[in-house]
């Protein structure tokens, strides 16, 4: 039976971050969102009729899934994975190898920014110190399930050898993630999340790629991505894709699904494309009538 101690897991979730800056926008953006996304995989799990042990493991699996986001930010200054390296195998790394290839540049997509590299000894110690996953759960019988929550919560599709367990897991941490991110859509900028202006932003098209992946019910891979608004084909994409009952619920009592077309990053204007304000009206009565047909 694992033993979690949610008080010291939290406190070392805290010193962990510290260091990084909460102040910027982005880190709290990220030290908010794994905030949620803890709450909403501990509910899916009890929803779902988990384990007592296996609801823990969807918390601490909440908590931990991006805790390579902060180094990734340090770096690279973006949530791009393929600007930076993956924030998912960083998150591994961090926990399980004492962060052994964070300054590897065999392990990154792009090399890291000057100015993070001046702090890479000293954030190298605190990843070694701090980082390690005995510093959130003391009981190492749920290893190689937290290293599957983190290391496979953002890839495209899960690996087929996991365990039944262990793939359980995965989905209930994967569905809240995707649950919160449709959240951040309303709370966080254009700047904040992609990193162009909402000038840029309002200004782009979407392409045929992201219209037929919408239309097959599938989410968009990041190489499918052709342009800023793409993104948002993507997150109300995650609708399609939600592995349980309970995370359906959730999304909708949120209300937050509908966002990426109706209010993206809180912006009511159209978009300046009349053919993208178009086609985002065409996905949004799509997307209801789709989701009233999951009820």
């Amino acid at each position: 039976m694992l033993a979690l101690d949610r008080d010291r897991a939290r406190e070392a979730f805290r010193a962990y971050v510290d260091p990084y800056d909460i102040t910027r926008q982005r880190v709290m953006l990220k030290a908010d969102h794994t905030r949620h996304v803890t709450l909403v995989a501990e509910r899916i799990a009890r929803e779902e009729g988990f384990s007592p042990e296996d609801v823990d493991l969807a918390w601490l699996g909440g908590l931990l899934h991006d805790i390579g986001r902060f180094e990734q930010l340090r770096r690279w200054d973006t949530f791009d994975d393929t600007r930076s390296a993956s924030h998912a195998a960083l998150g591994a790394d961090v926990l399980f190898e004492g962060g052994a290839h964070v300054c590897d540049p065999a392990f990154a997509n792009a090399p890291a920014l000057p100015a993070a590299l001046a702090g890479d000894g000293a954030f190298l110690a605190h990843i070694q110190a701090r980082g390690g996953v005995r510093c959130f759960v003391e009981d190492a019988s749920g290893d190689d399930v937290i290293r599957a929550m983190v290391a496979c919560h953002s890839g495209f599709r899960l690996p087929t050898s996991l365990d039944d367990r262990t793939r359980a897991l995965c989905h209930v941490v994967r569905d809240a993630d995707k649950i919160d991110i449709l959240r951040t859509v309303c709370a966080s900028s254009v700047e904040t999340v992609l990193g162009i202006s909402e000038a840029e932003f309002m200004h782009s098209p979407i392409s045929p790629e992201a219209m037929e992946a919408f239309y097959h019910h599938r989410t968009l891979k990041r190489e499918e991505r052709v342009y800023p608004a793409d993104y948002l084909v993507g997150l109300a994409s995650f609708a399609f894709e939600l592995v349980y009952p309970a995370s359906m619920r959730v999304a909708r009592e949120q209300g937050h699904v509908f966002e990426p077309f109706e209010k993206p990053f809180g912006i009511a204007r159209p978009f300046d494309f009349m053919a993208a304000r178009d086609d985002l009206a065409r996905l949004d009565l799509h997307l209801h009538a789709w989701i009233e047909s999951q009820a």
